[in-house]
């Protein structure tokens, strides 16, 4: 019965667009090498962290595409594909499907069409972006706020009320606000860039967050243009 709740919640899409975004799945170089066909065994979710915790099933993802149920995987496009952990522990199915490889599809896709649930799941990631950009590091300390990153569970919490005294154990040059714990050359962070131009990967970035878009894009033009590389991002 929930899962009907789930399907009825996007009724008001319309079946054109739920077929569109199905066919790009399917459409995918990788997708045959992703799905051979079910044999319900359950392996996959026995296997599976996230099943621990959430209602998902990486079971249901598969055999919803399988069947090429396309009402199913829109609802799960939205909704279940967010909470897989990308472990691919599902990979040790004894029919050599793959589920996590299907979600990673449906995420790419969910991505490059700019679904709510896309924007709203990758909301606290803007910033890692931006300092991956910026500084070719990730994440610095400050960063660790729940309001951010509700999935990363209550210790995230601790860790921010008690980010002073952390740093206060370990070393400073570690633990910086804004610092970096290591340093990076240009010539890598440039060629980052470069590669996420060419792969498409500032184009999903656009989708998702345009704000965060013509952030990197300024970021970028004017790093380039220091370096002495032709490069326009349209």
């Amino acid at each position: 019965m929930a899962l009907d709740l789930r399907i009825n919640k996007y009724a008001d899409v319309p079946m054109e667009e739920k077929q569109r975004l199905f066919d790009e799945v399917t459409r995918d170089e990788r997708f045959e090498e992703y799905l051979y066909g079910c044999y319900e065994c359950g392996i996959c979710v026995a296997s599976c962290p996230s099943a621990r915790f959430y209602d998902f099933s990486p079971r249901r993802i598969a055999q919803a595409v399988a069947r090429e149920d396309v009402d199913l995987v829109y609802t799960l496009m939205n909704d279940s594909i967010w909470d897989c952990s990308q472990c691919f522990s599902c990979d040790r199915c004894p029919r050599k499907n793959s589920p996590g490889g299907l979600i990673t599809i449906m995420r790419e896709v969910a991505v490059n069409n700019g679904l709510s649930s896309a924007q709203e799941a990758l909301e606290g990631y803007g910033r890692i972006v931006y300092k991956i950009m910026g500084t070719g590091t990730q994440v610095s300390p400050d960063m660790l706020q729940p309001n951010a990153f509700p999935d990363w569970g209550p210790h995230v919490k601790d860790i921010s009320d008690n980010l002073d005294i952390w740093r206060r154990a370990l070393p400073p040059e570690t633990l910086h606000t804004t610092e970096t714990g290591w340093q990076v050359d240009d010539k890598t962070i440039i060629e980052l860039y470069l590669i996420w131009h060419m792969t498409g990967v500032m184009n999903m970035i656009q989708e998702v967050d345009e704000g965060l878009y013509e952030i990197l894009v300024d970021v970028m033009e004017e790093r380039l243009e220091e370096e002495g590389y032709d490069v326009t991002f349209d």
